[in-house]
């Protein structure tokens, strides 16, 4: 066994409920609110939704399940938890702890342009937003997103130097109940609009002519990118919960509250869209197209539009927040566990570093937009270098060590300390096979994906 390098005093939730808020907060994020109501409308619509939850309870329980035990069973954060099981496979550490560091600049960024979005909404301009070439020319701009990143980011600095009870945990007890509330009200007046119902059929009502193994792989993939698996952000947070709290439990409350905000930003964004487009399923996209091209259009149809949108933004602004909070703290733990220079320098360190990787994905639209990587902005590159290779590597190599190198036994007596293990015979079918195939189907896809071999 591998000692700790740390010698400060290892910080804990201080129960259930904060450590569940903390963790669903990592989870709901942008891919919540522009990329599953997409895809779900896409692909059969309740039939979707079908296969999204039986993998969540499944395959994904499973792979939360195992990050999460990892860290509360080790009290550590990536790489010193792998190093403290098994110092020949700590590598498979780094690779969860790379990814943090990479997509922590580039989702301030995209943290950035929502918090400017949310401002000329809350300030009466949120009409202009709705101009065509809006979004095009903000984010080519050599300073304001630059601005905006860095006013995103430093809200996240600010939390996480509070530490985890007095910063992420409380923080989270305040975000969250509030993005509950905004999402539910915000899809409540969504589908009371005229034609809005059609949208409501088109996203809820299974279509099993639209299933195909794209089906399957689309909900594996949104699922995987969703629950914060393989960034060292569950491992971290693990760590941080006490042996009290019941692992089994806490994790299907995590899954839920995730599952449950994905379904909702379903109900808010497509019966808008269709009320807005008379139908129109080409009017639904994906990613920044959709939040910051089309509904800024839809929220100008709207009579009360800006109100609407001030609330979606904020909405999202909330959900970018939680997610940068913990991508933030996994990196922090990590360079501290590594180091032992305390919180105070940790968060100097992983800053320095977010921001000189930030920058030049932001300047990556305008000033550098003659930087393309394999043929994409500089943004999109750290995108696919993480999503479609890292965390997959990731968790493959997770799901080995588990099952061949300290055994499924260790994960499922660290359960058992707080809990009986109710799933414990699906876990072991799940971590041992069933996951390992999928990840490798999400690994391939995502690559050829982003490569435009084929298109989800």
């Amino acid at each position: 066994m591998a000692a700790s390098h740390s010698t400060h005093p290892r910080s804990n939730f201080t129960g259930r409920i904060g450590f569940v808020l903390a963790t669903a907060g990592s989870a709901v994020g942008l891919g919540n609110i522009w990329r599953f109501p997409y895809l779900a409308a896409k692909y059969g619509g309740g039939i979707f939704l079908l296969v999204y939850i039986l993998l969540v309870i499944s395959f994904g329980f499973a792979l939360v399940l195992t990050e999460t035990a990892l860290g509360r069973k080790t009290g550590k954060s990536a790489i010193e938890a792998f190093d403290a099981l098994s110092h020949k496979w700590r590598g498979i550490g780094w690779l969860h702890s790379i990814v943090p560091v990479l997509i922590l600049p580039y989702y301030s960024v995209i943290g950035g342009w929502v918090t400017k979005y949310f401002v000329e909404f809350l300030l009466g301009r949120g009409a202009q937003t709705a101009a065509g070439d809006y979004f095009t020319a903000y984010i080519s701009q050599p300073a304001s997103p630059v601005l905006w990143f860095l006013v995103f980011f430093g809200a996240t600095y600010i939390v996480i130097m509070c530490g985890v009870e007095k910063g992420i945990e409380k923080v989270s007890k305040i975000l969250m109940p509030l993005l509950v509330v905004l999402s539910i009200g915000i899809a409540a007046y969504s589908v009371t609009r005229p034609g809005a119902w059609e949208g409501v059929k088109y996203y809820l009502l299974p279509d099993f002519s639209k299933f195909s193994p794209n089906t399957l792989l689309a909900a594996m993939g949104q699922m995987f990118y969703s629950l914060s698996l393989s960034m060292g952000i569950l491992i971290t947070y693990g760590s941080y919960m006490r042996k009290d709290i019941a692992l089994d439990s806490s994790v299907r409350q995590v899954e839920l509250f995730d599952t449950g905000i994905a379904v909702v930003a379903g109900l808010m964004i497509i019966p808008a869209v269709f009320a807005y487009s008379g139908g129109d399923q080409s009017a639904l996209q994906a990613g920044p197209s959709l939040m910051f091209i089309t509904l800024p259009k839809v929220f100008a149809s709207m009579g009360i539009g800006t109100a609407v949108g001030i609330a979606f933004f904020l909405l999202v602004l909330f959900a970018a927040l939680t997610s940068s909070i913990s991508l933030m703290e996994a990196v922090v733990s990590i360079v501290n566990d590594k180091t032992s220079w305390g919180r105070e320098k940790s968060c100097a360190v992983t800053a320095v570093v977010t921001i000189l990787l930030g920058i030049p994905s932001s300047l990556g639209f305008g000033l550098w937009s003659g930087i393309t990587p394999l043929n994409m902005t500089i943004l999109d590159f750290f995108d696919f270098i993480t999503n479609s290779i890292l965390m997959p590597i990731a968790a493959l190599g997770t799901c080995f060590f588990v099952a061949k190198v300290i055994g499924v036994k260790t994960i499922i007596d660290e359960v058992k300390i707080s809990s009986p293990f109710k799933g414990e015979k699906m876990f072991v079918v799940c971590i041992k096979y069933l996951a390992p195939v999928c990840i490798a189907a999400i690994l391939v896809s995502s690559v050829l994906q982003s490569l435009g071999v084929f298109a989800l």
